[in-house]
């Protein structure tokens, strides 16, 4: 689990002896709080009166707002490389364009279902400034090309790509241009007219996008 500034967990031993469904309450609370109104202007009152508890209790879990927020991003991180890690392992032999391709799928459906974690992102990104911001930030890039680089790795070692084609570079490109899909498929106004919003263009448009990949970094047929 990624660790506070003074190295630190985030929440106490306190409240990691609560049982799991007290933990996911104030989690589930807590990440609505942040993904609805950013760090700076979320309350720990409201937070609490969600929870019908006293704010003497989310200071006595975690210490201090910022704390709470580690909390929250470490484990919207958790659940949002679930999926990723479950596509890998199931598409392992599968070739690059596939797996990519599974992962889109994988994660759209994902946040479908968790709308509030891509919106807590949505605004460590583009609205404000918070401590911890940019090594934050760094974090979740680091964990992201981490990913593409282990599928661009495997797909290189089985003679998928062309020669001239750089690892890191191949990396950079592809997690940037997933980063611009999942903002259009979350934010109208990041969509530019593609239709990653329009779930009937979902499949059509993410076919577009590996075929894309496909073409700059593969073996010509």
């Amino acid at each position: 689990m990624p660790q506070t500034e003074q190295n630190e967990a985030p929440a106490s031993a306190t409240f990691l002896n609560l049982p799991e469904e007290k933990q996911q309450r104030v989690y589930r609370a807590a990440l609505h709080e942040f993904a609805a109104h950013g760090f700076g202007s979320a309350s720990s009152n409201r937070i609490a009166r969600a929870l019908g508890i006293a704010k003497g209790s989310l200071f006595q879990y975690f210490g201090n707002k910022e704390r709470l927020f580690h909390y929250v991003f470490d484990r919207v991180t958790g659940q949002f490389a679930e999926p990723l890690r479950t596509v890998r392992e199931a598409t392992h032999d599968a070739p690059l364009g596939a797996r990519i391709r599974a992962a889109l799928l994988a994660v759209s459906s994902f946040l479908d279902t968790h709308p509030e974690v891509y919106r807590l992102y949505t605004r460590m990104l583009f609205q404000e400034s918070f401590p911890l911001r940019e090594k934050l930030l760094s974090q979740i890039r680091s964990l992201s090309t981490k990913y593409w680089r282990s599928l661009v790795e495997d797909a290189k070692f089985r003679g998928e790509l062309r020669q001239d084609v750089d690892t890191e570079a191949a990396v950079f490109f592809i997690d940037a241009l997933m980063d611009r899909f999942f903002q259009a498929r979350t934010l109208p106004y990041m969509d530019t007219g593609f239709g990653l919003h329009d779930d009937s263009r979902l499949d059509s448009c993410i076919d577009a996008l590996v075929s894309c990949i496909e073409r700059g970094l593969t073996k010509p047929c």
